[in-house]
This record gives C-alpha cells, sequence and structure tokens, in this order.
C-alpha cells in the first residue's frame, strides 16, 4: 500500500492506493512547507489527514508539493517518516515534477501548472531538465489564480471596468475596497485571498472586458515562460483548475502564440496512480 499527495497552494490531495487500485482519497488545505512551519504541517498531519485515512503504515510515500524546495525537502521527507510507518521509500519532490509524471510519464513533454500560482518546465522523460522560475503572484505566476485575481480587483478598484461589473464583485463577495486592501495587505495567503474570487472571472467570462484580461495574462504565461523552451517540438501539457476551468481561453491563447496543446487535465492524481503503481 502505498500513499500519493499531490499539493499545492490551496489544497492537498492525498491518494492510498494498493495494488494500483485507489483506495481512500482524502482533501486537506494546501501543504508548504516554504510558508508554513513544521509545527503546523504536524498538526495537519495529525489531527486533520491521519483521521482520514485508512492506516498509517504504507510501503511508500510520495509527496509532491508547492514550496518544496531543495532545502525544505529534507524537512518534508523527515516528518513524513515520523509521523507515518514506512517500510521502504519517502520522497518528496515539487508539485511541478509531480504534474510531469502524472501528464507526460516517461513520455518528454513541455509541462505547465495554472492553479493558485503558475509553473512550467521542460520534462525529459524522467528529470525537470530545464524551468522558468515562477518569481510568486508579485513578480511572475502569470496567468495563475492569484494572477487572475489580482488584476480582476486591481481593475476593479481603479475604475477600469464598468461600474455594474464593480458592484456585482463587491456584492457577490460582500466586500468594500477597504476589505480587499486589507486581506491582500495584512492578511496572511493574500495569494489565496486573490485566487478565490478569480472564479468571478469565468462566472462572467462573456463580459469582453474580463475575456480580455483572462487572454492577455495567458498570452503573457506562454510568452514568458513556455516560450522559453523548445515549444516547436513539444507539446504543451497543463494541470490546474485554471488550466481545466478556462480550458476554451487557454487554447485561444496558445493559438495565438503558435504552441500545441497536448493534455488539459484538472488534477495530476490519476496520472501519479498509474506512474508509480507501474514503478
Amino acid at each position: 500500500m502505498i500513499l500519493i499527495a499531490d499539493s499545492g497552494s490551496t489544497k492537498t490531495n492525498w491518494c492510498v492506493v494498493e495494488h494500483g487500485q485507489v483506495v481512500r482519497q482524502v482533501l486537506s488545505k494546501g501543504m508548504n512547507p516554504y510558508f508554513q512551519s513544521e509545527e503546523d504541517i504536524v498538526d495537519e498531519l495529525i489531527n486533520k489527514i491521519q483521521p482520514e485515512l485508512p492506516t498509517k503504515v504504507f510501503e511508500s510515500i510520495y509527496f509532491y508539493g508547492a514550496g518544496c524546495t531543495p532545502e525544505k525537502i529534507p524537512m518534508m521527507e523527515a516528518i513524513l517518516r515520523k509521523q507515518f510507518e514506512v517500510s521502504g521509500t519517502v520522497k518528496v519532490d515539487t508539485d511541478m515534477l509531480g504534474a510531469a509524471h502524472g501528464l507526460c510519464g516517461d513520455e518528454p513533454g513541455i509541462v505547465c501548472i495554472l492553479g493558485t500560482g503558475s509553473n512550467s518546465c521542460y520534462y525529459d522523460g524522467e528529470n525537470m531538465a530545464a524551468n522558468v522560475s515562477p518569481l510568486g503572484f508579485i513578480l511572475g505566476d502569470e496567468g495563475s489564480g492569484a494572477v487572475l485575481g489580482k488584476l480582476l480587483v486591481g481593475d476593479i478598484l481603479k475604475n477600469q471596468t464598468s461600474p455594474e461589473i464593480k458592484e456585482k464583485f463587491l456584492k457577490q463577495f460582500n466586500l468594500t475596497p477597504g476589505d480587499v486592501i486589507e486581506k491582500v495587505y495584512r492578511q496572511p495567503f493574500p495569494n489565496r485571498f486573490l485566487a478565490s474570487v478569480s472564479p468571478f472571472l469565468a462566472q462572467n467570462i462573456h463580459e469582453p472586458e474580463l475575456r480580455t484580461l483572462v487572454l492577455n495574462s495567458f498570452i503573457s504565461f506562454f510568452k514568458r515562460n513556455v516560450m522559453q523552451y523548445d515549444y516547436k517540438t513539444y507539446t504543451v501539457n497543463l494541470i490546474g483548475s485554471v488550466a481545466y476551468y478556462y480550458k476554451e481561453v487557454l487554447l485561444e491563447a496558445a493559438k495565438a502564440t503558435g504552441l500545441t496543446i497536448g493534455k488539459i487535465e484538472q488534477s495530476p492524481m490519476e496520472g501519479l496512480v498509474v506512474y508509480h503503481s507501474k514503478k
């Protein structure tokens, strides 16, 4: 029995697998060692995740997560070994490699994540051979839920949308301009707040000004990230809630930039189960 986890900035999908079959899936909040302390992660594991799992005993654990940098990986591996009984491998790596394993398996390709944050890489069939740093939602993360939300609230508060759209947005989320400033500049995890309001764009994508905002953000993501890889040779495969729910606009942006799209999936988990069951 193995445990696979795919953790983004907002949520973590835990999947217990036995003989290639999914036994149990559990959803929890995002687990990011770059922003969270060891104590917070352990507390989440003990009180929220383990009570939902059928066992604490596993042959192997594979954890793919946002914020799992080389500096943070040893801490995460030590936490998982301490909180579970594991007879074999405990492997922690980036959510980017998880996306690559889930989408491409053993085949090379360009892989992208468009969720709360965004990221991309060229995957050689085994490892990430090239990666343009996403830089986070302040300096980068083009096309992500956090950046779409940032652009949206910026346009709304700067009166760049129609008064009707501004009123509709503030009423739907029960916000004032002051509330937005408080959540972005003074409260923790502003990226999560910004991503949480970005579905307003999908709900109102028929509005030309909002569709243009989304399209331009995707074009920016492709130009500033994906086009630094060999995009003329390899297909571009995407994963994440933003990629999945804005598929139509994403394909339009790909056409505008001359990219060939392969797979677009909401989650890498199905592919990860196949990948690790084979291994």
